[in-house]
């Protein structure tokens, strides 16, 4: 009980610290769960692979597990956090530091019931390596790609939309730096440069420095974007409401569309720009809500807007979505405030 205890519980204990530390309460409990299975499934691959790739190529385990392995095992955690930020599902640093975290938590689950398992050893400073630093090393490494990816993506204009999906033009390289840096902190820890307890102390005062710092930069941007996306929001909703959007220099783009779309799909345009607007804003106030922990429970009419919008994408097409996607100046945020608003 003492090696379960010791091998296993450190990782879930930091999660639920991570979890608690979100005062904005940007990640479902569901998804995390499911992140967790994703890191547990990405785990049992893995062992599938190396065992396969180490018989096969008799390859020397030390070598392997400096070189290979962590190659291997990063990419197959990073996976699961590309789904979720290709999908909208993540709006700022602090949820796929989480998400990055969970993911590890899962995969290191499987490993140390694997070493459980397999080894006899009694001896607890082993466990306390392979719970507080191994354990943590993988939530640690897919946090670290999590939050290197959602930054550089966040800086990036360029977007392709897509039935509210992101495609992000030439992709791959946005992944490859937190996944290297990911691969490189983990083959580090592997080498052994220093002693397994130095690396486990090490880490456990280094990840929390860079995770409080994440969470306190993230929680200074989101605070930003509210702030100066509900000024936007608010003052565009009312020159619609008004009449006076023509006025304006998005109004004037929109009319300038005149001669490469029909009236009806013009209207259409002009509808879903109002609904992503007024989503937009409430979006916004479930946040406020959430901050200052007061339950939010989502009225018919905002699912009604929802179907709504979903509707009025299906008549405008990919073509027109992609036209008038300049006016709302999309990015990942504004995107994943319709998909929060959708899983309330």
């Amino acid at each position: 009980m003492i090696r379960i205890a010791i091998s296993l519980l450190p990782v879930f204990v930091f999660l639920t610290a991570l979890i608690y530390l979100d005062s904005f309460k940007l990640v479902k409990i569901s998804l995390i769960v499911k992140t967790i299975l994703a890191g547990c499934i990405a785990a049992i691959i893995s062992y599938f692979i190396n065992r396969f790739l180490l018989d096969y190529f008799s390859l020397d385990l030390s070598t392997y597990t400096m070189y290979v392995s962590p190659f291997i095992e990063e990419f197959l955690k990073a996976s699961f956090i590309i789904y979720l930020i290709s999908k909208n599902k993540t709006g700022f640093m602090i949820d796929a530091a989480i998400y990055g975290f969970a993911v590890g938590a899962g995969f290191a689950f499987i490993e140390n019931i694997y070493y459980l398992s397999s080894l006899e050893q009694s001896n607890l400073i082993l466990w306390f390596i392979r719970g507080f630093g191994t354990a943590v090393m993988h939530g640690g490494t897919t946090t670290i790609f999590a939050i290197v990816t959602k930054n550089i993506i966040d800086r990036k204009k360029e977007f392709k939309i897509f039935n509210k999906n992101i495609f992000l033009i030439s992709s791959i390289y946005l992944y490859l730096p937190g996944l290297i840096f990911a691969i490189v902190i983990h083959s580090f820890f592997n080498h052994f440069v220093f002693s397994p307890v130095l690396l486990t102390a090490l880490q456990l005062i280094i990840l929390p420095l860079i995770i409080t710092y994440v969470f306190y930069r993230s929680e200074i941007l989101l605070k930003k974007w509210m702030e100066t996306g509900m000024d936007n929001d608010v003052q565009l909703l009312a020159q619609i409401n008004e009449g006076k959007f023509s006025e304006s220099h998005m109004g004037e783009y929109l009319l300038s569309l005149q001669n490469q779309f029909s009236g009806t799909v013009l209207v259409d345009m002009l509808c879903l720009i109002r609904i992503r607007l007024e989503l937009a804003i409430k979006a916004k106030g479930v946040l406020l809500m959430k901050e200052a922990g007061i339950p939010v429970v989502l009225d018919d009419e905002v699912k009604e807007k929802l179907n709504e919008l979903k509707y009025l994408e299906k008549n405008i097409g990919s073509t027109g979505m992609l036209t008038i996607s300049p006016i709302f100046q999309t990015s990942t945020r504004d995107l994943w405030q319709l998909y929060m608003l959708e899983k309330n």
